[in-house]
């Protein structure tokens, strides 16, 4: 059985095949065809932490596929109070499902989810890990520039579950990211170490300099600096990260034509100025709505191959 609990648990053909079916079903859907690939299958969605584009996204994705689902609370489901074992409460939601997308604080608890399952897992956000936002983010960029390898993508701001989630994928797709971020704000040793372990070839760079890692880059890519669960720091993390705002100033260091991206939402006037994310430079809402598309080919490739 196949899971999405992180990137680094799919070979570099996994991500090719999930972004080749990505791309066709997105295909098929600007034809105004809608291929009903997942008629009588149904996805379980169990969130503790708020959505927008995962939750709607993987609701879009299996109506259109002719599939159906529901969504619950960690709440509804007691995911993290102790009313029931996780390994139960596994085995009764896996039995109901065709496949579940769990949208939690944990790592470990997707990782345990998916050992009890009977269906395939997909891991919709950790505190570690973002993957579905991370292949995203790819199928975007083929779109835009088809090869992806030799591209350098710059992050600027905090080292969190986005920023791994593209270093891992850069690193399995021969793309080469920098990481451009306060100290203390930097992705962990241990998580480059265990990318290369994966990806001997990667290439992932960490600086604090600006200029420094603006000069080659074809992308840069922000996100907010306060993450969900980090709210009571956001005051102080504003005052440390604020001349890590990416603005037209910013983007100006960059050479020509240098796209922008971000995985919203966006905290507007904060990490990113009004004039780069509405800006012709910025994919931000093509990301947005390849969400969909990605989460079609994700579900189609767990379930159908």
């Amino acid at each position: 059985m196949k899971h999405l609990t992180s990137l680094l648990n799919l070979s570099v053909d996994d991500v090719h095949a999930i972004l080749a079916k990505s791309h066709e079903l997105k295909a098929c859907w600007k034809r105004g065809e809608r291929p009903t690939l997942l008629q009588g299958r149904y996805l379980t969605q169990v969130f503790e932490k708020p959505s927008l584009r995962t939750r709607v996204s993987f609701d879009a994705a299996m109506a259109q596929l002719g599939g159906t689902g529901n969504f619950l609370s960690g709440n509804d489901v007691g995911l993290s109070t102790g009313r029931e074992s996780l390994a139960d409460i596994a085995r009764v939601i896996s039995g109901y499902s065709d496949a579940v997308v769990l949208r939690t604080f944990s790592q470990k608890l997707i990782e345990d989810f998916a050992s009890y399952s009977r269906c395939p897992v997909i891991n919709g956000l950790s505190d570690d890990d973002h993957p579905c936002q991370a292949l995203t983010d790819i199928l975007t960029l083929q779109e835009m520039w088809g090869d992806v390898r030799g591209k350098r993508l710059v992050f600027v701001g905090d080292g969190n579950n986005v920023a791994a989630s593209l270093a891992m994928i850069t690193s399995m797709l021969g793309m080469k990211m920098t990481v451009c971020a306060p100290r203390d704000f930097e992705l962990e040793e241990s998580l480059l170490q265990a990318i290369r372990l994966e990806c001997p070839a990667a290439d992932v760079t960490q600086t604090v300099d600006l200029n420094v890692a603006m000069a080659n880059a074809d992308v840069v890519y922000t996100d907010v600096w306060a993450s969900m669960g980090q709210e009571s720091e956001a005051d102080k993390r504003s005052r440390i990260f604020f001349p890590y705002q990416v603005n037209a100033r910013l983007m100006a260091k960059a050479p020509a034509g240098c796209l922008f991206m971000h995985d919203l939402p966006a905290r507007r006037g904060k990490e990113v100025t009004d004039d780069v994310i509405d800006g012709p430079n910025s994919i931000v809402f093509q990301q947005a709505e390849n969400r969909m598309h990605l989460a079609k080919g994700l579900l189609v490739w767990l379930l159908c191959s």
